[in-house]
Order: structure tokens, then sequence, then C-alpha cells
């Protein structure tokens, strides 16, 4: 008596999302930065420190190392856009972290660390040597280190951002979006009314702005949020 054939895997669904792998790319690594921040905001929670984001702690050691710097070259020395640190600073001011005062001119706001951030310095700098021991561990678990994964990607994105090869990857795919705007999708009527064209509908994406405002974003490592 011979066995049965074994069944062949399902099928995906037309439409579903697999749970791992380029397509989701951006899911994951959600997944990953969020993660990553809970764990560091509870232990900052652990430390009396409920409420400190793990964002701030980069910005604050950078200061405290370089004295009073202008957003934008907080912004450099951080590695992220200038929009991200000017709303991280906005969230420090908040806070009473730092005071930000008038530069050279009306461009220009210079960032100090307020006495209250200064009295966090002793735990902030214990918490990130231990978090950076820990990190070191983890990256041992993996197959490939995830820092020089990060740096990596980061220079492949300068070089040719995800925007482009997309376009690349369906060059007709804006040509479809811009003739449904024109034949008056609801999606896109919709959206030019309220925040302007939509994601698929617009031109080339505008820089950065100048004010606290700026989409937050996550700053690479451990140090994400």
């Amino acid at each position: 008596m011979t066995s049965p054939a074994p069944t062949p895997p399902a099928a995906p669904r037309p439409g579903s999302v697999p749970p791992s792998g380029p397509s989701v790319l951006g899911t994951r690594l959600r997944h990953l930065l969020e993660s990553l921040d809970a764990d560091i905001s509870a232990l900052y929670a652990d430390l009396g420190l409920a409420g400190f984001r793990p964002r701030y702690t980069l910005a604050v050691r950078t200061l405290a190392a370089s004295g009073p710097l202008s957003i934008r070259d907080l912004a450099r020395a951080t590695g992220v856009t200038h929009s991200a640190a000017s709303q991280t600073v906005a969230q420090l001011a908040k806070e009473g972290l730092v005071a930000v005062v008038p530069g050279r001119d009306a461009r220009h706001r210079i960032v100090h660390l307020t006495p209250e951030a200064e009295a966090l310095l002793p735990v902030l700098e214990a918490e990130w040597a231990a978090t950076a021991a820990a990190a070191a561990e983890f990256e041992a678990e993996l197959s490939f280190p995830l820092s020089r994964l990060l740096e990596e990607a980061i220079e492949a994105l300068d070089r040719r951002p995800m925007r482009r090869r997309i376009a690349d990857a369906a060059p007709d795919l804006l040509a479809r979006a811009r003739a449904r705007g024109a034949a008056g999708s609801p999606h896109a009527e919709r959206t030019r009314g309220a925040a302007g064209p939509c994601g698929l509908c617009a031109g080339p994406a505008a820089p950065d702005g100048p004010g606290p405002s700026g989409a937050p974003e996550g700053e690479g490592g451990a140090r994400s949020g």
C-alpha cells in the first residue's frame, strides 16, 4: 500500500502580507525600534526617570561634552535631521532640561543644558555604558553585526533613496496615480484638500523645516527613540 502524497503548502492568499522578507522591511524595523525603545524607557523608569525618552540621552550627552550648540550643529553631531533635532530640543525644553536662547541672528537658536539636566548626567553615563555593553552582547548573537548593517543601509539610501528605487521598480506607478488624480479619485481629492497630494502623487519631498514640529524618527542603534 502506497503512502499518500504529502499535502503541498497552501498558497498565500492574494494581497496577504508575509511575516518577513524585504516587502515588510519597514514593519519589521518599526517592531525592532519599538521593542528597543520600550525596554530602555522601562529601564529609565526603574532608575527613577519615568518619562525620560531614549532619544533625549544622546542629545544631553552631546551638549554636556561639547557645550552649547545650535540646533543645526546638534543635529550634525548626533547624526539626525534638523527637524528631528529640533523636535527633541522642544521636548527637552518642555521637560526643563534645556534652555534655548537666540544666537547671532534670528535663524540660529543655541541650546544649553539646564542644572536639572546636568544633575542627571551621572546616572545617564552609567546607563549609557551598561546599554552599550548589552548592545554588544545582543549583536554577538546575530549572524551579522546590526550596527554595521544599519550604517551600510543608511549609506545605500543616501546614494539612492527608497523613493527612487520604488519608482525605478515600477516606472508606471506614479503615472497611474496621477491619472487617477486627474480623473477625480476620491482619495486624491481628499488628500489634495487636506494635507496636499497623496504620497503616490506627490512631487519631490520638501526639505526639513526649521521648526520643532518635524516628524519623529529613529536615531540609530539602541538610541532609537
